[in-house]
């Protein structure tokens, strides 16, 4: 009998990075089955998408209302039992609001919501529903972050002293520069994107890890955003200044203007023993640095590291693990939670991590709107 966890997804296809990323990474420990959903709005490319992945057309929805009700008609145990998100921003919200109400469990694409207000609303069904819900911050699933934060946790660098997160892109370079580009874009569209693009799609990854990793809840934000073009909305780079608990400082600078730079995610964490460093353009080396001390590099699939981290680990030593893995291992520890089995809380950023990064967002502008001012984050349980 095929015990595998039914998967549906919503959006995706096509040449859709994000949709082979979540495909490859539901497949990667054989724990899920994608049994249908709705690539595309398109009903002629939804199809068509769906037959070149080889899947059975008899699941694929016309549209997102069509899949809840027709799934909804089927025995429990032929039902999809949990549904990715991997559309545009402003459908997060209400796609992942059904799907809660009508008892799905959830595995989301950050920014979790448009709002604040709609992360509460989402929180608040949650709770009644009782199912499981994550946020797919997917740098926390590579093996030398869960070190990191394992590290950290045993007090290996000592008191925090200071938190850094740097990630530079410059892949809007050739659109922010051409006006018919810039408004048209979905990315650079508030009703599409919510209120920030850079900050949005890449300072919540920043801020979502430092607090991973380090422990600490990051309490309140003084931000400085750069839009550019005086008809463009949305920043397309920022410095966002850090008050975090236990009276720790730190600093997240983000930009997709950074000319010349893809990828290129740094996060810095510094006690009075020791600093960690991780960068994600070189995911297999983690950075101990001791004052006094010859620099050390960490890697993965080693004994030395945390049973967190070698949980993620599917390769002996020396073979590198990549964005894929770091996705499946969110993905197996969710599978883990649908099935009831033990699991490490670090397995997978959680609801509250998505509630918090939409906080962080609001307040990040608001911070910059009011004369870059200190402005608290939300608390949230």
């Amino acid at each position: 009998m095929n015990s595998k966890i039914r998967l549906g997804i919503l959006g995706g296809g096509s040449d859709s990075l994000i949709g082979v990323l979540h495909r490859i990474a539901s497949a990667m420990y054989d724990k899920y089955q994608i049994v249908g959903g709705v690539f595309n709005p398109v009903w002629e490319e939804n199809i068509g998408f769906a037959e070149k992945i080889g899947l059975s057309i008899n699941r694929i929805y016309a549209d997102f209302d069509t899949l809840i009700e027709e799934e909804l008609k089927l025995p429990l145990n032929q039902r999809m039992q949990v549904v990715s998100i991997l559309t545009p921003n402003f459908l997060h919200f209400p796609m992942a609001k059904k799907l809660l109400e009508n008892g799905f469990h959830v595995i989301c694409e950050k920014p979790m919501t448009t709002t604040f207000e709609e992360a509460v609303v989402l929180n608040s069904i949650l709770k009644k529903a009782k199912t499981v819900f994550a946020v797919t911050y997917t740098y926390t699933g590579y093996p030398m972050i869960r070190q990191m934060r394992e590290m950290i946790k045993n007090g290996e660098l000592g008191t925090i002293q200071k938190v850094d997160a740097q990630y530079y892109q410059g892949w809007i370079n050739p659109i922010i520069h051409n006006k018919e580009k810039r408004l048209t874009t979905w990315r650079l569209n508030p009703e599409k994107s919510g209120i920030s693009c850079c900050i949005g799609d890449i300072g919540t990854h920043a801020f979502d890890m430092l607090e991973y990793i380090s422990g600490l809840r990051i309490e309140s934000v003084l931000a400085d955003l750069n839009y550019l073009y005086p008809d463009n909305k949305m920043d397309i780079d920022g410095t966002v200044l850090l008050r975090c608990s236990n009276h720790v400082k730190g600093v997240i600078c983000a930009s997709q203007i950074a000319t010349g730079e893809e990828n290129n995610f740094i996060v810095k964490v510094y006690g009075d023993k020791a600093g960690l460093k991780w960068e994600q353009e070189n995911p297999n080396y983690l950075y101990l640095m001791e004052d006094g001390k010859p620099l050390r590099v960490l890697k993965p699939g080693h004994t030395y590291n945390s049973k967190l981290s070698l949980d993620g680990t599917k390769l002996p030593p020396g073979h590198p693990e990549g964005i894929f893995d770091s996705m499946g291992n969110i993905y197996k520890g969710v599978a883990k939670a649908i099935n009831k089995e033990p699991y490490d809380y670090g397995e997978f950023p959680t609801m509250i991590d998505g509630v918090r990064g939409m906080s962080f967002i609001e307040k990040v502008v608001e911070s910059h709107q009011k004369g870059n001012i200190w402005v608290n984050i939300e608390n949230v349980d």
